[in-house]
């Protein structure tokens, strides 16, 4: 055998994490919790579309950019969208800054995303229209989306609307799916007909070093690339819901009552 080290987890280990995490109640202070607010699928694509392309940086500031831009929306993000103007909606987010992310992007999405819902219904619907039920992965339906949303930018770059096919991990857009595809105690979901064995594991950092330390990937860099690795490892587990251990997981290096160590001492290592 291989003189490197492999650390093997156990389904029974993972199963009582996703057991124990599997309640709304460890969801604060991720932003998922807005999706919560919306009992329709409309309002909730809208809603999550803002909350994961804000999913980056700090909690606090990530929970206060997506709470300021859906306070402008009202009630319903849809309604608030689809009889927005594209000069309104650059109006109303002229000042909006989080991080390297300009009001000029965030408008920009929403702008692509209401031309996308006019066009085919639903964000879900354009997703499916690029989507085969033989595809490995989400990537061909991922990619249709994006491209769909980036009509109007004229090749121009956007920091919320990474393209699959140029190696993003598109962690952002990975952890949309997994809100609107699977649906458990954490996860509303709603695209019901999309397989979750179908979806990529999102990979922050936090779950780029748990994999790393479990050696479920020795890849240098968190791309697409190793996020398919690490799916294709948990798929092995779980081939019917390959991302069903993400918010467990992650909760392990988000949360200061997690003991990351005393999960990984679970696990075995053999040479």
């Amino acid at each position: 055998m291989s003189i490197s080290r492999t650390r093997l987890i156990s389904k029974e280990q993972l199963e009582t994490l996703y057991v124990f995490y599997n309640s709304r109640k460890w969801v604060h202070p991720d932003p998922l919790e807005f999706l919560y607010d919306y009992g329709d699928l409309k309002d909730r694509e809208v809603a999550g579309l803002i909350a994961s392309s804000l999913a980056y940086g700090r909690v606090a500031q990530i929970l206060k950019s997506v709470s300021g831009v859906l306070e402008k929306m009202g009630p319903s993000p849809y309604d608030f969208l689809m009889s927005a103007m594209p000069s309104s909606l650059r109006r109303t987010y002229s000042d909006f800054k989080h991080r390297f992310t300009t009001g000029e992007e965030l408008a920009m999405m929403l702008i692509g995303a209401k031309s996308v819902i006019e066009r085919f219904g639903s964000l879900y619907n354009c997703f499916l229209s690029g989507f085969n039920d033989d595809d490995d992965t989400i990537l061909t339906g991922l990619s249709f989306l994006v491209n769909a949303i980036r009509t109007n930018l004229n090749s121009r770059s956007n920091s919320l609307l990474p393209l699959p096919e140029r190696g993003s991990s598109c962690k952002r857009w990975n952890l949309f799916l997994r809100w609107m595809v699977r649906r458990d105690h954490v996860d509303p979901g709603g695209w019901d007909r999309v397989n979750p064995a179908k979806l990529i594991i999102p990979i922050d950092t936090h779950m780029y070093r748990i994999c790393l330390l479990l050696k479920l990937t020795g890849r240098k860099n968190p791309d697409m690339r190793t996020a398919k690795e690490i799916t294709f490892a948990f798929r092995k587990i779980v081939p019917e819901d390959p991302v069903r251990y993400d918010f467990a997981l992650t909760r392990l290096g988000i949360r200061t009552d997690a003991d990351l160590d005393a999960f990984l001492k679970g696990s075995i290592v053999i040479e």
